[in-house]
């Protein structure tokens, strides 16, 4: 009986051995802070992921670009580094100028027009991403962008000379046409670089000004709504295509789900961050009318550039703005 006994148990150790190993974790690198919405979408897909597939597959989101830094983020989900990860589109501009489509300054300035782009745009991007061996889960819009600054402007002479922080090379074509000196910071670092003066002015969105408490090193917001960028969710395809079936497919339903989920976010939560800014002290204004014209121009500018660099491609799907 003691022997009987003994062989079960170590049966059933051994079969709760096998259970444990069929279970996958993966862990996910999320650029934003946890209070950001783009970071509490990701988790609610990695949630429901966890749940349609009881378990057996669990994706643990890391916040903050705590694994990975923004310029890594590609090449870590191409190597194997981390499954998924999410990282700004327009991030990858230097790639491809599909990659940057978000980012024209005044082309799609509403959500309407910036989710007519996506779409137009998407089966281009996720064909690039996927012969790089990365694939395209979904993408997220951030609010439109606008300009803040230490000081109020009424001109274009007042951003001459001026360091200004660019996150992409698109926002560093605009801030050289702006007359500005652009300069690199990440998000997580441009309380400091402001602090220190290593930059003065800066175009991003209230997001990044509530995440980043913009309110304790500028008092001026102009909101210019230059264009709408896109945080995307990508996955190694290997590891995606080693998943059984069922998994794959519950994450790709839950892609399409938080896609949906991130568009609907953008549009509930901009005005309201832009409130939080001018409830912490931060004067929110549109944009003066001789720097708005300058502006366009300047839009009108970089939509040639990407043209010549996108092709047949680009102009396809410019077009469908203008439809």
């Amino acid at each position: 009986m003691r022997r009987q006994f003994a062989v079960a148990a170590a049966a059933a150790a051994a079969l709760l051995g096998l259970n444990a190993q069929a279970a996958t974790t993966w862990n996910v690198s999320a650029e934003q802070p946890d209070a950001n919405y783009l970071t509490q979408n990701l988790r609610q897909f990695a949630d429901d992921v966890k749940t349609a597939t009881g378990g057996q597959l669990e994706f643990k989101v890391q916040s903050n670009s705590v694994l990975l830094k923004r310029p890594e983020v590609k090449r870590g989900v191409q190597q194997g580094i981390v499954p998924v990860g999410e990282v700004l589109m327009s991030a990858l501009g230097n790639e491809d100028p599909m990659f940057e489509v978000d980012s024209i300054p005044f082309v799609a300035t509403s959500f309407d027009a910036s989710e007519k782009l996506w779409k137009a745009a998407r089966t281009q991007i996720a064909q690039r991403l996927d012969k790089q061996g990365v694939v395209l889960l979904y993408g997220a819009p951030w609010p439109p962008q606008g300009i803040y600054t230490k000081v109020p402007v009424a001109s274009m002479a007042d951003f001459k000379g001026v360091r200004f922080r660019a996150y992409s090379a698109s926002t560093t074509r605009m801030v050289t046409l702006m007359g500005a000196v652009p300069t690199t910071i990440q998000a997580a670092e441009v309380p400091q670089a402001f602090s220190t003066g290593v930059v003065d002015m800066m175009i991003t969105s209230p997001a990044t000004g509530v995440d980043t408490q913009a309110w304790d090193y500028v008092k001026h917001y102009y909101d210019a709504q230059a264009f709408i960028p896109q945080s995307i969710v990508i996955a190694n395809k290997r590891a995606l295509q080693s998943l059984p079936a069922a998994e794959r497919e519950a994450v790709l339903a839950a892609a399409r789900r938080a896609e949906a989920r991130g568009w609907q976010a953008a549009r509930e939560r901009t005005a309201g961050l832009t409130q939080t800014l001018a409830s912490k002290g931060v004067k929110v204004q549109p944009v003066p009318p001789a720097i708005a014209a300058e502006l366009a121009k300047i839009g009108r500018t970089m939509a040639d550039e990407w043209l010549k660099r996108a092709g047949a491609d680009g102009a396809k799907v410019l077009e469908s703005v203008q439809r």
